[in-house]
């Protein structure tokens, strides 16, 4: 092509001596303009048309295709298909001007497929994050590791054809360093090995509520990458951890829990020891008009009554035969109240025990789980229960224990 620009432009006398040199500059000038124009029908029209028809679809997982820029990435592909394959024909004549165009696109080719597979990776990695298996298997640290795989070929790619030697060579070479490119790579690698292990024994995934101590996190898992896990606190901050701790040290997962659809809880209330006694009639009438433990009374009344009778029990003294308690009744009565309760489970563990006696009194343990797993709701229904508990205990002539305080010591000194 340039000779055929110099015998065009010897024809004018007045550009005779400087014909060769513009023959030069006129053959790169139409080889770039064929370049941009190249690129200006794919990346104008052809994918503009492709975004709209990406548009008209009822989907909206070939958007990210669109959002990710992979169409317009890949019409770079154009312009340097264009320098290599028309770049010897429009500098014949110059042959190391041939190999510096070609060398420079078959880069550019190169670099352009890298990027173009790296954006068809990130949007297919968050196509994958649509559906619901990506929350119990995320695939973010796999394709971190794809990427590597994939920046290091190109790497060994451009080199070679730059250096004009094959990429054999280059791989010699870096298996001579494998030492230090495990040194280096050393927390990618623990990465993947640790991400492969959360997956394959399905230890954690995105959306699970963990605590871990040891790294002061409380909070739910937003992410799962190669190197790193991030959570966000309930705090609204954010902690990144290392993959590979969730392996080395132990944590709690909440999961269990959220999938049961019930939240435990185990919560004591102290009963003052001196405030214990057996229920005499009076109580005892009192205590049967309270309709959860109606049914109750009657039915130990008689039980109870039965029993001292067969025994010859002699009732006149408190501590022959069997008696009813307060702190008893009063046991009876906060089962049935939290039967009756409809947030908490009927079908998950329902207890109410009574536990070692202690220093602080003797506790009352209950042990009871709800029907929802959120905390702004978990947290209201148990402080409902354990006020409506703390309020009931006076009426079965009971004392909550709690430690002296100085308004205590004052009514002593009056």
């Amino acid at each position: 092509m340039i000779s055929y620009f110099t015998d065009l432009l010897e024809k004018f006398p007045f550009l005779a001596g400087v014909a060769p040199y513009l023959a030069i500059a006129l053959a790169v000038f139409c080889l770039a303009a064929l370049a941009i124009l190249a690129n200006i029908i794919t990346k104008h029209l052809i994918v503009g048309v492709i975004r709209k028809l990406i548009a008209k679809t009822a989907t909206s997982r070939d958007d990210i295709l669109a959002r990710r820029k992979v169409f317009s990435r890949l019409s770079h592909l154009a312009p340097a298909l264009v320098i290599y394959a028309l770049g010897p024909q429009f500098l014949d004549g110059f042959p190391a001007v041939i190999d510096g165009i070609t060398t420079f696109s078959l880069v550019y080719l190169t670099i352009i497929c890298v990027l173009f597979i790296d954006g068809l990776m990130n949007a297919g990695e968050e196509i994958y994050r649509t559906y619901k298996i990506s929350r119990t298997f995320p695939i973010k640290s796999f394709v971190q590791v794809a990427k590597l795989i994939l920046y290091f070929l190109g790497f060994v790619a451009v080199l070679s054809l730059i250096m004009g030697e094959s990429p054999t060579i280059f791989f010699a070479g870096f298996g001579a360093l494998t030492a230090v490119l495990m040194l280096v790579f050393k927390d990618p690698i623990l990465g993947f090995v640790a991400g492969i292990q959360l997956s394959a024994n399905k230890m954690v995934a995105v959306g699970d509520w963990i605590e871990m101590p040891s790294y002061g996190v409380d909070g739910d898992i937003i992410e799962i990458a190669l190197t790193t896990v991030k959570l966000r606190n309930f705090d609204k901050t954010i902690t990144t951890i290392p993959t590979q701790s969730l392996i080395n040290d132990s944590f709690k997962n909440w999961r269990g829990m959220q999938e049961t659809g019930g939240r435990r809880i185990k919560r004591s209330v102290f009963i003052d020891m001196s405030s214990i006694k057996f229920c005499d009639v009076g109580m005892l009438k009192r205590f049967s008009k309270i309709q959860f433990i109606a049914d109750y009374i009657a039915e130990k009344e008689k039980e109870l009554a039965a029993f001292n009778a067969e025994a010859g029990a002699d009732t006149t003294t408190l501590v022959n035969g069997r008696r009813m308690t307060n702190v008893g009744t009063f046991r009876a009565y906060t089962e049935a109240y939290l039967r009756k309760h409809p947030k908490i489970s009927k079908d998950l563990t329902l207890l109410v025990r009574q536990l070692q006696p202690t220093d602080h009194g003797l506790p009352i343990e209950i042990y009871v789980f709800t029907n929802v797993t959120n905390w702004l709701e978990y947290e209201a229904i148990m402080a409902d229960i354990f006020d409506h508990i703390l309020a009931a205990a006076p009426e079965f002539e009971l004392g909550i224990y709690q430690n002296p305080t100085g308004n205590d010591f004052s009514k002593l000194v009056r």
